[in-house]
């Protein structure tokens, strides 16, 4: 099969479309017709080399589309079925996944460090050479094939345009403030960076009954946007030390839960720095593999200050994003206000310069 793709050749590129060959998926697997894919800041880190992954490669992991063809023994699905990719496969067994931790499980990691399949294998080809896959589902391209474990089945009724926040923008940020940091009804919340993922923490942190929300970005437009998402107060870090805003905010005391969603160890510090006694820091944003984070040591035991990662929200997936899509329907989740602009598929590169212009909470590519 033919399809054209958005094919990463070199890091510091843009995306080229190409037409590439989809080989029918094998036993296991499942291809999709895609019908949208998201523009996340994670396939931008790989364009411009703060994250791995082999090349030349299909980049793309969050979308949203209808399964085309099954593989022998595939069960979960069937031609027709309306599925999202879920771009870190678990194997289900192994102890992080029984520990309710798939995003950590090693044949997810596998698949991201080395863009073939557990076989060591790739279903991409152009003029017969391999094209590596992203995150073992490639949304980039009007068909992948995905192992039939990176496929969740949603229902046939909900948008796909809509649909295909829900794999990662949605998850990551509602999940890192309920599973993560299991923010505390009342508590004082800041959200450094409000793109779509912060604003899901925002509406998380919300959902989780957070007395106090504050807001921290450079731009005016994205945080008056973060007040619609249910901030109670907004920072402008480029007024002054944002860290400083956010203790005025907060009586000196500092918040009890601090986000960076951006991948800055500079904004990761001052999330840290913003924290009252107790408080928790939690890191969502990527940085290069050599960045380090520098913080004052005393204050993690004279203040029992903490300071963690989270990765995929610290999610179970195919528990939590049918969960999120039932709070879209009653109106407790703001899904169509996040979702601000879409773009023809061959206007891909376009996209990625609005998203690092801050012009966009959330955007989508459709095929």
């Amino acid at each position: 099969m033919i399809s054209k793709a958005a094919v990463l050749f070199e890091v510091g590129q843009k995306l080229f479309i190409k037409e590439v060959e989809v080989e029918p998926p094998r036993s296991g697997e499942v291809l999709v017709k895609m019908a949208a894919g998201g523009i996340c800041h994670s396939d931008l880190h790989v364009m411009n080399g703060d994250l791995h992954n082999p090349l030349p490669a299909i980049l793309g992991h969050e979308g949203s589309g209808v399964v085309a063809e099954i593989g022998k023994g595939v069960m979960s699905v069937r031609p027709g079925d309306h599925v999202l990719p879920l771009w870190r496969m678990s194997c289900g067994e192994c102890d992080y996944c029984s520990a309710g931790r798939p995003a950590l499980c090693p044949e997810g990691t596998k698949i991201r460090n080395t863009g073939c399949f557990l076989d060591g294998t790739t279903r991409f080809k152009l003029d017969g050479t391999e094209i590596k896959h992203f995150l073992g589902v490639s949304t980039f391209s009007e068909y992948s094939v995905m192992p039939e474990k990176s496929v969740l089945r949603i229902p046939q009724d909900l948008p796909l345009d809509r649909a295909a926040l829900f794999g990662c923008g949605v998850v990551t940020g509602v999940g890192v403030a309920i599973n993560a940091a299991r923010v505390e009804p009342g508590s004082t919340v800041a959200v450094i960076g409000t793109g779509g993922v912060g604003l899901n923490v925002v509406q998380g942190s919300l959902l989780a009954g957070a007395g106090k929300i504050i807001a921290v970005d450079l731009v005016d437009k994205k945080l008056d946007l973060a007040r619609e998402f249910g901030a109670t107060d907004t920072v402008n870090a480029a007024a002054g030390s944002p860290v400083e805003q956010v203790r005025d905010l907060t009586d000196g005391k500092g918040v009890d839960y601090a986000f960076e969603v951006i991948g800055l160890p500079a904004t990761m510090r001052q999330a840290y720095d913003s924290l009252a006694k107790r408080g928790m820091a939690i890191i969502v944003g990527i940085t290069p593999r050599s960045a380090e984070v520098s913080i004052p040591s005393l204050s993690l035991v004279y203040e029992e200050r903490t300071i963690t990662g989270s990765l995929y929200g610290s999610s179970r997936p195919r528990i939590d994003i049918p969960k999120l899509i039932d709070l879209y329907r009653v109106g407790k989740l703001k899904i169509d206000e996040l979702l601000t602009r879409t773009y023809p598929f061959e206007r891909i590169n376009e996209a990625y310069e609005d998203l690092e212009r801050g012009e966009v909470a959330r955007s989508l590519v459709t095929f």
